[in-house]
Parts: structure tokens; sequence; C-alpha cells
């Protein structure tokens, strides 16, 4: 993707239309091509030369969108960074990256002197928002440049990005991905939903620092589409968007579905203009997506798949297909196969690890050879760690990752398959399962659930799920919790159940 000449086109056909909405701020499409070519040509100018990396750590703001368009302008490499990651985090991805320039906003717990000590190959930190000392002004940087285009030459094998997806400070893990992967997002949701310049998307939730969160932005640079912003997920602003704004495509994870369909109100919004609702990021729940549904039957429901290291997302179920439980079929430009724990290629409806190969596969694992030769092979198969089967029609199943399984006394138990069970209990709002160690059988799943106001029985649920459940599945141990603890991509974090078991 050339970012810059899609920035130049859809300023030049349609300047004063509206780009994207953030708060009562609307910012046309001419804006926001002259705002990124001031932070293109500041960075070029200070010396950063093609390839170079620059670091956001930012919430989501029009200061981090024009923040990566900037960069990719300048043919220059974004290395985002979760908002909630800590001064000691960010100092060591920095580091790892060797970031020339930090694009930030103050944070009570960051000291920004601390990390320009720390970091040797930081030459500059730009701050939104108020003036700190020792760096550079945000509106004073972007008011004192040029928004000429930026007279660089970019290559599509050029890296474009390193998106952080796991690792300590000591050992990161960073997805080189290149400018060639980052067409792949919006060809992918066109392919499956059909988009054009009259769609209105809603980034509700996903930070930017995560594959996801950019998606929004190639959709809106690439198709010339509306994009609202919202700085964080809250689900009565998400339902108030989506009606404010005549929003119509909108891309989530099952734990937000569950926020908004915990609202007492959530059916009483007009989400007319909703074409497809979307989740991403876990084993779809048929039963959330359903309760949805049933309150707004005109907006099409789609269950979709991706990786970082992919580039997602890579597949959609397909608008004609009422098959939700599916991912659907890739298309084309994605070989997948389904393997056991040798290699051997499984068929029909046997289930095994999933892999796939296809231009949307990341360049590797930044200066991280080791971990690149563990999960890519020399002829381009990525390992996905999803457990996955497909069936007689295609249609390919994603049933949980392998670290996920379960062994009791043999048996393999998925938590994916046991939560959704759970979930079927009209008294259960949210469920995540964990293996815990058990004497005399290994391991034994254990429920970690959010109930309603009217609480719930544990003998009663049993009950329940023995209808639904073969008895090794059953969760021996069930612990009602307030709520379970989430990951800033809105998926539920079981690192921590696991830890507090």
């Amino acid at each position: 993707m050339n970012v810059r000449d899609l920035l130049i086109a859809q300023a030049q056909q349609k300047p004063q239309d509206t780009a994207f909405i953030f708060g009562q701020e609307r910012v046309n499409f001419s804006q926001v091509r002259d705002t990124s070519f001031r932070l293109a040509n500041y960075l070029l100018e200070s010396g950063l030369n093609k390839g170079e990396r620059v670091a956001i750590y930012l919430p989501n703001t029009p200061q981090a969108l024009f923040s990566f368009l900037g960069i990719f302008s300048a043919g220059l490499v974004a290395v985002p960074l979760d908002f909630m990651l800590t001064q000691e985090e960010i100092i060591g991805f920095i580091n790892h990256s060797r970031a020339k320039v930090l694009i930030t906003q103050p944070k009570k717990e960051v000291n920004l002197s601390e990390v320009e000590d720390s970091c040797p190959s930081l030459d500059m930190i730009i701050v939104c928002r108020e003036k700190v000392e020792g760096t550079s002004l945000w509106d004073s940087v972007i008011s004192e440049s040029k928004a000429d285009s930026p007279s660089i030459e970019i290559y599509q094998k050029d890296t474009s990005s390193i998106f952080y997806t796991s690792g300590s400070t000591g050992h990161p893990k960073g997805v080189e991905l290149s400018y060639s992967h980052l067409n792949n997002p919006p060809k992918t949701i066109d392919h499956f939903l059909g988009v054009s310049g009259k769609d209105v998307f809603l980034c509700g939730g996903v930070p930017f620092s995560h594959i996801g969160g950019l998606d929004y932005i190639l959709l809106m640079v690439y198709f010339g589409s509306t994009l609202v912003l919202l700085e964080r997920f809250q689900p009565l602003e998400f339902l108030k968007s989506i009606q404010n704004h005549k929003v119509t495509i909108f891309c989530i994870v099952p734990a937000m579905y569950v926020a908004i369909l915990s609202l007492k109100e959530y059916d009483k919004f007009d989400l007319s203009t909703l074409r497809y609702a979307v989740v991403f990021g876990a084993p779809a729940s048929p039963v959330l997506l359903k309760r949805f549904h049933k309150a707004y039957p005109k907006a099409k429901l789609s269950n979709g798949w991706g990786m970082t290291e992919t580039s997602a997302p890579n597949t959609l179920l397909s608008p004609e297909s009422d098959n939700i439980q599916s991912i659907g079929k890739f298309n084309s430009d994605m070989e997948i196969k389904v393997v056991d724990n040798q290699g051997n290629s499984l068929g029909v409806n046997e289930r095994g690890e999933l892999l796939v190969k296809g231009q949307a596969v990341m360049k590797g694992y930044y200066k991280e050879e080791g971990l690149t030769r563990q999960v890519l092979s020399s002829d381009g198969w990525l390992k996905t760690g999803d457990v996955a089967y497909y069936d007689k029609e295609g249609f390919c199943y994603i049933v949980g990752r392998k670290k996920d399984m379960i062994k009791v006394a043999g048996e393999i138990v998925f938590s994916a398959e046991v939560e959704e069970k759970i979930r079927k209990h009209p008294k259960v709002k949210e469920v995540a399962v964990i293996g815990v160690r058990d004497q005399l059988r290994g391991e034994v799943p254990k429920a970690f659930i959010v109930t309603g106001e009217e609480g719930l029985d544990e003998q009663e649920l049993k009950e329940f799920l023995k209808v639904h459940l073969a008895h090794f599945k059953i969760p021996h141990y069930f612990e009602v919790v307030k709520d379970l603890p989430k990951n800033r991509t809105g998926k539920i974090d079981k690192l921590k159940l696991v830890q507090s078991s």
C-alpha cells in the first residue's frame, strides 16, 4: 500500500468529505492529508532516513491516527505501543526496535526524561496535548512543517510496521510487516463484505497498537470511508455512536458483545443503518450473536479470523451464509491445511493445528530468527496455534487455541466448547474455562462465571451441563466472580485466571 498516494487521491476526489469523527470534531480528507504530510516532512527534515523506526505510544486519538499516516507517508517504520504498557515495558520495546522517535502524550506513570535516558537510540520525543520540558510539542511540529507531498520512494517490500504481540521487556516478540501487508485488511474485508466510500466504520474499542485497530485507518484511506473513532470502548457510547453517525460496519470481540447485551436497554437504539456486525479475536459465540441479531435483525452477522502474523483479517463468513459458528472459507490469496502433531495433513472434520500460507503472512519476528523458524517454515507455512477443522463444504471452524486444550485423564477438552455450553444457561453473562492440576486426572476444567443479579446455584448449572456435555468435560470447579480480566483488545486474559488459581 502506498499511503501517501492514497491520501493525495482521497483529498483530490473528496476534499471536504468527513474522513473521521472524534467526539465533536469532524476532520475532512484534505485536513488528514495535510496534517499527515506535515508530520512526515518534519520527521524526514529532522534527519530520519527511510526504514528507521518511530514509536507511537498513544491511545486512540486523532494524533495517533495522523502518526500512522505520517510515518507511512515518509517510508518509515511504525512501532505501535499499547498505551496501557508500563514505563519499563515501553523502554524495553523502544530499545529492541531501536526507535529514533517517540510520539506520545503525558501519562502520570511515565517519566519521559527517564525513558529518554534509558533509550540510547531515541533522538526525539514528540508530545501531544501539553508541553513537556526537553520534548517537542505536537502542535508546533504540525504548524511549522510543510504540507507538501513527501518526496521519498516507497517499495512494497519495505518494512512498514513492527507490532509487539507478546513477550516481556527482556524478550519482546515483534511481528514485522511490509507495506504490501497493509493491503491485505481492506482487500479481504472488501472481498467478503463489499465496501465503498459510503460506508461508516466504528472503531470503538480495539486500540491502534493492535492490527485490528490499524485496520480501521487503512479502510478509511483505502476506500475513502468515514471512521467514527472512540478513545475507549464504552458499550452505551458504542450504541449511541452507531445510531447518531449511521454506522454501517463494526468489528468487535465476543467480550464486547457481552458488555453490550448487559445493558438494560441495548435493544432500544435505532441501528437500522448497520449492515454488518462482525466478531473477531476468539472462537465465535453463536449464543451471543443470535441475541444481538434478534434485537437488530437487519444487521448481517459475520465471524472472522486472522492474526497479527497474517495481517488480519484473512477470512470472513460470507453474508449469504448463516453458519455463524464457522469463520467461512478462505479466498484464493491464502492456502490452509489442518495437521496433526507430526505435521501430517488431516481430512474433513478432523481436528488439528491450522497452518496458513500466502502473501499476508509476516516477514518474521523482528530480530528473532530462532522464534521465526519455530512458527514459519522455509516454504512459507505458518503455524497459527489454533485448533481447527473444515467440513465437506469447505467451511473452516476454530475449536480453540492449542494452549487452551485441557487433558482430562487422557481425554482432550477444549475450553471454548465448554464455555459455549455454559453460556447457554440463561443466568450466565460471561464465562472463562481453564485447566487446573488434579492428582488423579492430571488436569480438570475450572469455570469462572459472571452471573446476572439473580445469581446461579452450582448444582443447577451442573445438572444443566449434563444434557450438553460429556461428564469429563463438565468443570470440576466453579467460581462466581464479579467480572473477568480483559486485555486491551477486549479478550479475556486467561493467564491472570491461571495465576490466581
